[in-house]
């Protein structure tokens, strides 16, 4: 599959067009502020109906206007495996419609993933260099776009969460806190196994990807669950370690207002080799060591979803190599082109910056929002 035709209205400085995009993808070409990374978002938010630099609806609304709406038109081998999807979002009264082939989904979640969309973006180092909330969200991301039931469990988990939070905080009676244990552990537990599954899944790949880019050392990738979970095995080991982890947790619960255990604890560790030990990439990696680490996760990824849905993701890359040595760069370059992708849109500053499908891409041009071929 791949985007063939993109509509935006409203969205941030973009101005209002419809495009025809090519099947091989499109370089975009333009100065800062010009409207690259925009245009890159808009796309991606029809994967996941949310922007992947973390900002609100609200502020994707191009200033004076009252609403935003992105559509898109996904083609694959025949005109029978297309599909369109579009997404708006209204400001009054922060109204958000998604639909997939005219048709509203019975829950958000069920049009998600319609693209097998991956964004690639310096702002990627983020998911080394910040805390654990922004590993958790790039689990959060992967797995509900591949895995069955996932986000179902992890809304429920959330919502029940919340409101045991809540009762912690009012200082009700333990009876009413414990009366969301079993709802919290059931969900949590999926979340949990989840999580360590694609972990354990992919951290072969995962050091593979980072030692082709980073061209000598290696790097591990390490699930670090939020209940200590040596020896549960099964599903049913987990909730029995998440329940023992609650009860143990009574007294600190009471006196912090928090629950303290859970999956909302999570986290990846990420460690690089230095001589014969393996450390904190998070405390001691460098600025490089952390991009390499980043794409390594983008590059997994993109795996994940060749895997999971049999079709080669489309592949969103945002002047990635700007900031990147010309070692890495081009190791990069080259994993890239051996890599099965599909669609490949990138944007650069200057047409010289284009070096991924360097013959095969169309080159566009971006200025105030405007894209001119």
């Amino acid at each position: 599959m791949h985007l063939s035709g993109l509509q935006i209205r409203h969205f941030r400085n973009l101005a209002d067009q419809q495009l025809d995009l090519p099947a091989e993808g499109v370089a975009i070409i333009g100065e800062n502020a010009q409207g690259k990374t925009n245009f890159l978002e808009a796309i991606y938010y029809l994967e996941t109906f949310r922007s992947f630099r973390g900002s609100r609806d609200d502020k994707l609304v191009a200033f004076g206007a009252e609403f935003f709406r992105v559509a898109g038109a996904l083609v694959g081998e025949s005109p029978r495996d297309g599909v369109e999807v579009a997404a708006a979002f209204q400001a009054k009264g922060k109204k958000k419609k998604i639909t997939v082939d005219g048709d509203e989904p019975e829950r958000l979640s069920d049009g998600l993933g319609q693209l097998a969309a991956v964004v690639f973006s310096p702002m990627d180092v983020a998911l080394v260099s910040d805390g654990p909330g922004a590993r958790r969200r790039f689990l959060d991301i992967v797995l509900s776009l591949s895995v069955p039931g996932y986000l179902v469990a992890l809304q429920r988990f959330r919502q029940i969460l919340s409101q045991r939070n809540a009762a912690l905080r009012d200082g009700r009676m333990q009876s009413t806190v414990e009366s969301w244990d079993e709802g919290l552990i059931e969900s949590g537990a999926q979340v949990m196994e989840d999580r360590r599954q694609w972990v354990e899944r992919w951290r072969k790949e995962f050091s593979v990807y980072y030692r082709r880019v980073s061209g000598t050392l290696t790097s591990r990738i390490q699930y670090q669950p939020g209940v200590k979970l040596e020896g549960a095995e099964d599903r049913g080991m987990i909730v029995d370690a998440f329940r023992a982890a609650l009860f143990e947790s009574r007294e600190r619960e009471a006196r912090l207002g928090n629950t303290v255990v859970g999956p909302q604890r999570d986290d990846l560790f990420l460690t690089v080799e230095e001589g014969d030990a393996h450390r904190d990439l998070r405390e001691f990696g460098s600025g490089g060591q952390r991009r390499t680490a980043a794409l390594a996760l983008r590059l997994v990824e993109a795996a994940t979803i060749r895997e999971a849905r049999g079709q080669e993701p489309i592949i969103l890359m945002d002047d990635v190599f700007a900031e990147l040595d010309p070692g890495r760069s081009e190791r990069i370059l080259s994993l890239m082109e051996e890599e099965e992708t599909g669609q490949v849109l990138l944007t650069v500053p200057k047409e010289s910056d284009i070096r991924l499908r360097r013959d095969s891409l169309p080159r566009w041009r971006i200025n105030n929002g405007v894209l001119e071929w």
